[in-house]
């Protein structure tokens, strides 16, 4: 899904004025991205157990939908070694189905980015004892602010009694294009993501 993104880690940190506490460090990284659940406009929420996490970009790891009888025919095991769940599908926004990102957000404070104009620190916290995950943006960031608008995500889940398979999913439907939803599949309720690039960590030094 991702990989006409460019961002460039090492100049990350010339895009954080004003972020840096005093006993901070900013640690550049691989490029990584966050599912976000949530209305646009809040700055932070309760909910980040809601939200996934690619270590990897998941879109050169894909299979487009038009190869899912390939897919379905190895057991549903990629060339990259992933899994699908059948019951639980992601798809970006160029038609590929992509490995599940990992539940919940593991805490930490990570420089975020939409690839436009701001960038931000998110922080997570750890999930609390009624299963709920704290999360902020800095400086009045929104999701908005640091969504990549042109990046998507959806979720893919079989309605009660239907089948919910990736074979129903139209490629004609695809690329989809900036602000319009990701496509509905007969069968499927679907979820749309909100997907944030990540471009390093904050530290304690």
């Amino acid at each position: 899904m991702l990989t006409r993104r460019v961002i460039l880690t090492g100049a990350a940190a010339s895009l954080l004025p004003g972020l840096l506490r005093a006993a901070d460090k900013f640690e550049p990284g691989p490029t990584q991205y966050i599912a976000a659940l949530g209305a646009t406009s809040a700055t932070s929420g309760n909910d980040a157990e809601t939200w996934g996490f690619w270590e990897v970009d998941p879109g050169p790891r894909g299979v487009y939908l038009r190869d899912y009888p390939a897919l379905a025919q190895n057991a549903n095991v990629a060339p990259e070694g992933w899994t699908l769940d059948p019951a639980g599908w992601w798809v970006e926004e160029y038609g590929r189905l992509m490995e599940a990102p990992v539940f919940p957000m593991p805490p930490g404070r990570y420089v975020v980015t939409g690839g436009r104009e701001v960038t931000s620190v998110l922080t997570v916290q750890p999930v609390d004892a009624d299963g709920h995950q704290a999360w902020a943006l800095s400086h009045g960031a929104t999701i908005y602010d640091v969504t990549h608008l042109r990046c998507r995500a959806a979720l893919y889940t079989p309605l009660d009694g239907q089948a919910c398979t990736p074979d129903a999913a139209s490629d004609d439907s695809f690329p989809v294009r900036v602000g319009d939803a990701m496509p509905a599949v007969s069968g499927c309720a679907k979820r749309d993501y909100q997907v944030l690039i990540v471009v390093g960590r904050m530290v304690e030094v």
